[in-house]
């Protein structure tokens, strides 16, 4: 686990800058996906920490992911970014940390960025919100 990250002296500026990226960037398994992508990025962008490293680039569909989280030795999303970092409850999750939102399907939950009331989150289509209280799981980022 990595609760000893810190965010940097201009996480907040580094944060909105990444979101900005994201918009314009096509979904992408492996690179540009809610792991790597979305909760990978903005980790890295406000604490310079690349959390998801072991996982970029490792698969580049939706089989190949369900096999590295699986090879990783997790059933779903949420319980392999516990692996990573502080679990929290999600009424205490802030700007920055990672919310876990159940999601039919074999990855269990999908991945967003908590933004206030708001969790950004990546679908296919691109970068969207949904409600904070979807959120079962969340997890402290620096």
């Amino acid at each position: 686990m990595n609760s000893d990250l810190v965010r940097v002296k201009n996480w907040r500026a580094c944060f909105v800058a990444e979101i900005d990226r994201l918009k314009r960037t096509p979904f992408a398994w492996g690179s540009h996906d809610c792991g790597p992508g979305l909760a990978g990025n903005l980790v890295l962008a406000i604490t310079g920490v690349d959390c998801a490293a072991q996982f970029r680039g490792e698969y580049s569909t939706a089989a190949g992911a369900l096999k590295t989280m699986k090879a990783a030795g997790f059933d779903n999303l949420a319980d392999l970014v516990a692996s990573m970092l502080p679990e929290i409850h999600p009424s205490e999750a802030g700007i920055g940390d990672i919310a876990a939102v159940p999601h039919e399907g074999p990855f269990g939950y999908a991945l967003g960025v908590v933004n206030g009331e708001r969790i950004f989150v990546l679908r296919e289509s691109g970068l969207g919100t949904v409600d904070l209280l979807d959120a079962k799981r969340a997890f402290k980022v620096g």
